[in-house]
């Protein structure tokens, strides 16, 4: 087992600036020693500004470094396979932005070479570890709606600004050759992760998408789905990801025998409870930096002092279920 665990960053944008990347630093035998970047200007400023020693404008030299023992990879999802592979051939365990890869074929790629050098490789649905949703989870485990019979995702969204811009100009997330979709492949992740950590496997996958503004050459702004859980509950999504900002939505509704439970994945809303009682709005508080939960287990599953269920082979039906919906398998 590692006592200190030095952090390669392979990448080193926005989510490792506020969601990430700070965390590393504030649990104990864990420290960030090197810092990746194509961009020379880019690794070293990151470096400067986190007072991080090492800056690399070579990922394989960054992996390659005897004083880095992990690798966090923070890059769009296209390149995730490549370095999660690279690091775990170089038997440095990875802890990889979601969704795993930008397609279950790579998935299933990353965990052939996990398994094959028996090196971990966990993945950043750090939801799964804040307070807000472990409330949910486990209002849902003791009953409080009784039998669950159907759920219901509803997410619409506004285009940003930088929707309007066309070609190589596109944000990366609206490039399918980079993130693996459009936005349904970097927001729904999270909570079809969240749905299959509450309610097991989803096992039947089926959806339609379109492009009904035509703002983002191609990809799809709108989708539709059904799926079933290992289980036999069955539960629907609509995605819209170009709406009328008066159709803001982000709400997750779980319809139960003895009532309904409502919540969010981005606003983290107030969890709603309806049963024959009335209605309860019920606050949960997250830590500052959301991903220091989950990074706190990965570090203490790779020091011997805990586990990790967030693991590639957690991660990767999420995948599965995304692929089958946009119809890429």
């Amino acid at each position: 087992m590692m006592k200190q665990i030095n952090w390669g960053f392979i990448g080193c944008g926005e989510v490792t600036e506020q969601k990430s990347g700070p965390a590393f630093n504030l649990i104990a035998g864990s420290h960030v020693m090197a810092v990746f970047s194509r961009s020379e200007q880019k690794a070293r400023k990151y470096a400067e500004k986190h007072n991080i020693r090492k800056w690399y404008t070579d990922a394989q030299a960054l992996v390659d470094d005897p004083d880095v023992n992990a690798i966090y990879i923070a890059t769009p999802p296209a390149a995730h396979a490549t370095f999660a592979i690279m690091a775990m051939q170089a038997g440095k365990p990875c802890y990889i932005e979601k969704p795993l890869a930008a397609s279950y074929d790579d998935c299933v790629r990353i965990n052939r070479i996990s398994e094959k050098t028996g090196v971990p490789c966990y993945v950043a649905y750090y939801r799964r570890y804040l307070p807000y949703f472990q409330k949910v989870k486990q209002m849902i485990t003791e009953g409080v709606v009784g039998k669950v019979l159907t759920i219901q995702v509803r997410f619409a969204v506004p285009p940003r600004d930088l929707d309007y811009t066309q070609g190589e100009e596109l944000p990366w997330r609206l490039q399918s050759n980079i993130s693996g979709g459009g936005y349904f492949y970097d927001l729904a992740p999270h909570q079809l992760d969240l749905l299959q950590d509450i309610f097991g496997v989803i096992v039947k996958a089926h959806g339609y998408t379109a492009n009904r503004r035509g703002l983002y050459n191609g990809v799809e702004d709108t989708v539709n789905a059904v799926f079933r859980f290992e289980s036999g509950l069955t539960a629907s999504g609509a995605w819209c990801f170009a709406a009328h900002e008066s159709a803001r939505e982000d709400r997750i509704e779980i319809f139960g025998e003895k009532g309904r439970l409502a919540f969010s994945v981005y606003t983290y809303d107030p969890i709603r409870l309806h049963t024959s009682e009335g209605i309860k709005n019920i606050e949960v508080e997250n830590p500052a930096y959301v991903q220091l939960p989950i990074i706190k287990s990965v570090i203490e599953d790779m020091q011997g002092l805990g586990v990790c269920q967030c693991t590639s082979i957690s991660a990767t039906p999420t995948n599965w279920v995304m692929d089958r919906i946009l119809g890429k398998i």
